[in-house]
């Protein structure tokens, strides 16, 4: 048995377990962060950012690291897939910045996880484990026990699940629960810009939306590379590896497109398909010392460009909250749940509406969307992105009684 008892654990090694262990970590607490993989690292393609993570890579002490290998887009556009219309335009320049006080920013998420993972590694207090497989956990009361594949046991003085869409924390909290499949699949691609056909836009976000499809792209890294993601709705969104078919698929789905989409279509990596699925929002995170946090607690669709950024939010909020010697553990898993329950779960249902307002399939719902959008101007879109995009105000924990069961030790 592998037992400290002032240690947190965390289960998951993606975006959000390393942000938790880091913001931890930082307020000096023994944190210990458990990752199934032989390396803790990240899939190679690239994520959006919105201006309101930035305080959160402040409280970490990496705004000025991402921002430095982070692409600022000129604009977010919203194109019809077929006539090349634009539908809407939301333009990060300078009434952008008076509304919101950070960038909209695109990263390689490798490089976004190597800031985290190197500013972890600086901290003698994080532990970081690869090649542990969680397979359950026990809250014995006034601690909690993990068990691993391999039989082995650790203890810890509180749990945090951070392993994702199918987390076996949030299995066994919740066991009739399960991930929501929408039978879509995206099909994700880098490629050096110097290698895309003359014409395509590699300064802005741009995404082409279509019945039942969509297709977005943009630069990163300097404007040296551009991420590339096609997704479609398709009966065979459980099968994988086979890229004949899928290419099949590809140019079935998206025949008559705009020629620029032909053209970014004829870039993209047909080897490996992710489908794509959502959680139903819970309310229920935590329970004794153990909770949900990241996508493991509010998986949501890709509309709105958050799943990262909510599980980043999560980690420097769940960390203000536990920054009080001897707190309650159990009071504050569930204050983090209260507090953070509603903005999450509204990410997760707006993604929901915007998705089907994307995919719209039949011809006035398409002709509704293009009035929509197109009465709306810059202003309008910040004005309603503004819940959104602006920054969350920060815990103000007060002091905790000593003696309380369920301590954390003090630090």
């Amino acid at each position: 048995m592998n037992k400290n008892p002032d240690e947190i654990l965390i289960v998951g090694g993606g975006l959000g377990g390393l942000s938790t262990a880091l913001a931890l970590g930082r307020k000096g607490m023994a944190v210990r962060l458990l990752e199934q993989s032989e390396q803790i690292g990240a899939i190679g393609y690239g994520i959006q950012i919105g201006p309101n993570v930035f305080q959160a890579f402040e409280q970490l002490g990496i705004a000025d690291l991402v921002r430095k290998q982070s692409h600022m887009p000129s604009a977010l556009l919203m194109l019809d897939a077929y006539s090349g219309e634009q539908l809407a335009a939301v333009p990060f320049d300078a009434a952008f910045r008076s509304w919101f006080s950070a960038p909209y920013v695109a990263i390689h998420r490798v490089d976004l996880h190597h800031i985290l993972l190197d500013a972890c590694r600086k901290l003698p207090n994080v532990r970081l484990d690869q090649s542990v497989t969680v397979s359950g956990f026990r809250d014995l009361g006034d601690r909690v026990e993990v068990a691993t594949a391999d039989g082995k046991t650790i203890e810890g003085a509180a749990l945090i699940g951070a392993d994702g869409l199918r987390s076996v924390i949030r299995s066994q909290l919740h066991p009739n629960d399960h991930p929501r499949s929408i039978g879509y699949v995206a099909h994700r691609t880098i490629v050096p810009v110097d290698a895309v056909p003359k014409g395509v836009r590699c300064h802005e976000v741009v995404l082409w939306v279509g019945p039942a499809f969509h297709i977005i792209y943009y630069p990163l890294r300097n404007r040296t590379e551009l991420n590339i993601v096609a997704v479609f709705k398709t009966d065979t969104f459980a099968q994988k590896n086979n890229p004949a078919a899928h290419k099949a698929e590809l140019q079935h789905t998206y025949r008559d497109t705009h020629p620029e989409v032909q053209a970014v279509l004829g870039l993209i990596d047909l080897s490996r398909r992710w489908p794509l699925a959502d959680r139903d929002p819970i309310r229920h995170w935590a329970r004794g010392r153990v909770t949900l946090l990241g996508d493991s607690a509010h998986a949501t669709l890709q509309s709105l460009a958050q799943g990262a950024g909510m599980a980043i939010e999560d980690a420097v909020y769940l960390a203000a909250l536990l920054d009080v010697p001897n707190g309650d553990v159990a009071a504050t898993f569930l204050q983090f749940q209260r507090d953070r329950v509603v903005r999450t779960s509204r990410v997760q249902l707006e993604s929901r509406a915007l998705w089907d307002v994307y995919h719209a399939e039949d011809a006035i719902s398409r002709d509704v969307r293009r009035q929509q959008y197109q009465d709306r101007d810059a202003e309008d879109y910040y004005r309603c992105l503004k819940w959104l995009w602006t920054p969350i105000e920060m815990p103000t924990v007060p002091g905790t009684a000593p003696g309380l069961r369920g301590q954390l030790p003090a630090h």
